[in-house]
């Protein structure tokens, strides 16, 4: 069975291009959209979600091509650009009648979340970024033996058909290394979120691996026309991660702060699942986001 969040609704809603994604909704107050990360689904946001379900309306898609949402064929290469994915975000919270609303993302959420603050800054009020640094940048810092850390974002930028048979062959083994090795904390993934989380991605590889794919292309393009043009996160923006920039050898806020003058930069020594294994710490950093 599909575990999701208690208390919640869950619910289909339009995103873009036909696409619909599923959601879980709760709370009541100000919109607050949680968007999640890979190897997982909607499901990682589950603490933090029902610690700011007090104060604020929290929706909580999977995205484009992972859980429950729809999984598009990737028969051009904008289907998982980031650019569609952030549409999607925005259609869904229109579709609850928000026209406005913070965005926090983590991990791949996050890339998407950042795409959307860029594409439409009259809609996301406040940013926040978990563990990651922006598609552009991401290439641009992973050098020599220390890229190793991120081999699975070399594999599936490679062409149709190698990647997915691979992966598919031993999904398993593939998506749960990841969760072994950026847990910092593995008992904050219980055995049944390990197995959701693993069953939703073996059933996702053609569309994880598109939304991958996509990274090494068409949204490096859309970073570069927008770095080249000048373009900036208007809101305040606050990121939370673990201390990249001291194991691959570069200034993570500096290159946080040349997209977003308004930033608020903090490190953590959760690991990467930070938002199940340090949620007071995630929800407190959302919670002063929303105050700025």
């Amino acid at each position: 069975m599909t575990l999701s969040l208690p208390g919640f609704a869950h619910v289909r809603l339009p995103g873009a291009d036909g696409v619909e994604l599923a959601a879980a909704v709760g709370g009541g107050g100000s919109p607050v959209v949680l968007l999640h990360g890979f190897p997982q689904t909607h499901l990682m946001w589950r603490h933090v979600a029902e610690r700011l379900a007090a104060e604020h309306t929290v929706i909580c898609p999977d995205l484009r091509g992972y859980g429950a949402s729809d999984k598009p064929a990737a028969d051009t290469s904008d289907v998982y650009a980031k650019r569609a994915m952030a549409a999607d975000v925005v259609a869904v919270a229109a579709a609850l009648g928000h026209d406005r609303f913070a965005l926090v993302g983590h991990d791949r959420g996050a890339l998407v979340a950042f795409r959307a603050g860029l594409d439409h800054p009259d809609t996301v009020t406040h940013l926040g970024i978990l563990d990651v640094v922006p598609t552009l940048d991401m290439w641009n810092v992973l050098h020599g033996v220390s890229a190793a850390v991120g081999y699975h974002l070399f594999l599936m930028a490679q062409p149709p058909g190698l990647p997915e048979a691979m992966i598919a062959g031993s999904a398993d083994a593939f998506f749960g290394s990841f969760l072994d090795a950026w847990a910092a904390d593995p008992a904050a993934l219980p055995r049944q979120v390990r197995a959701e989380y693993l069953r939703a991605s073996a059933a996702a590889v053609p569309s994880i691996v598109a939304d991958y794919r996509a990274s090494a292309g068409i949204d490096i393009a859309h970073d570069r026309a927008d770095l080249d043009a000048g373009a900036q996160l208007a809101m305040p923006v606050t990121v939370v991660q673990q201390d990249w920039g001291a194991r691959l050898g570069y200034d993570a806020a500096e290159v946080w702060r040349a997209w977003a003058p308004d930033l608020d930069h903090r490190l953590t020594r959760a690991g990467h699942f930070m938002a199940e294994e340090a949620p007071d710490e995630v929800a407190a950093a959302i919670r002063d986001l929303l105050a700025r």
